[in-house]
C-alpha cells in the first residue's frame, strides 16, 4: 500500500518550489491556467544595452517557464489523483506504478514498462 501522505507532502513541497521560481518571471492566465513570461514594460526609455539585457532576461525566463510549467501540471495531476484515490496507477496500463519509481519521481504518470509508450 502506498503512503499517499508522504507523496502528497513531497508533491506539495515541489509544487511550492516551482511556484516560487515562477513568481516574478511568469504570470498565470486566469482563463487558460497557462504561465507566460513577464516582459519588462518599465516607463523609462531603454538604451541598446538595457534592451539587450531585457531581451536576454525574457529569453531565460521563457525557457525556464517552458521547462517548469509541464512539471507543475504533472504535480497537480498527481495531487488530484491522491485526492481521487487513484494515485500510483499507470495512465497506460492501469497497473500500480513501482514504489521505486514514485520515490524517484512522485509525479510519475506511468509504470516503468510503459515509460516509452
Amino acid at each position: 500500500m502506498i503512503d499517499t501522505n508522504l507523496y502528497k507532502t513531497l508533491l506539495e513541497t515541489e509544487r511550492d518550489e516551482i511556484l516560487n521560481d515562477l513568481k516574478g518571471m511568469a504570470v498565470k492566465d486566469s482563463l487558460t491556467g497557462e504561465y507566460s513570461p513577464i516582459s519588462d514594460t518599465s516607463e523609462t526609455e531603454p538604451d541598446d544595452l538595457d534592451l539587450d539585457n531585457r531581451n536576454e532576461e525574457f529569453e531565460t525566463d521563457s525557457a525556464l517557464t517552458e521547462e517548469l510549467t509541464p512539471h507543475l501540471k504533472e504535480i497537480e495531476e498527481a495531487l488530484k489523483k491522491i485526492q481521487d484515490g487513484t494515485y500510483g496507477s499507470c495512465n497506460v496500463c492501469g497497473q500500480q506504478i513501482e514504489e521505486e519509481r514514485l520515490q524517484a519521481n512522485p509525479s510519475a504518470q506511468t509504470c516503468i514498462s510503459d515509460i516509452n509508450s
